[in-house]
């Protein structure tokens, strides 16, 4: 299965909050792509009020989530800097099965009997 991630970063027009957007897939083993990009946003407009919102995210591993949070709270080169928000939707999505290619669902109404 193909697992990309994509971030958008938006910074409102004072300055004072950027959020990070993230869609597709964060998993173990990707999650290591996105710190650096929250630490860049930490240290970019101090202070500066940073929100990571996994929400729009198609499927998000709890293991990704969970070493994303501790990255966060354990770079101590970032002391001094704003905290990070994370949104994290309450049920954690996940991929649904891939179908096979070719198959397609008919309707009931679409068998003629």
């Amino acid at each position: 299965m193909d697992h990309k991630l994509s971030v958008l970063v938006q910074v409102d027009l004072d300055g004072a909050y950027l959020r990070l957007v993230v869609t597709g897939c964060l998993t173990e083993a990707n999650q290591h792509v996105l710190y650096p990009l929250v630490r860049r946003a930490r240290t970019l407009i101090p202070p500066v009020t940073v929100s990571v919102d996994l929400t729009a995210a198609g499927h998000v591993e709890a293991i990704a989530v969970d070493l994303l949070r501790w990255a966060m709270d354990h770079d101590e080169s970032l002391e001094g800097c704003s905290p990070v928000e994370l949104l994290v939707p309450d049920a954690l999505p996940t991929h649904r099965p891939a179908e096979p290619s070719g198959v397609r669902h008919l309707e009931a109404s679409g068998w003629g009997g």
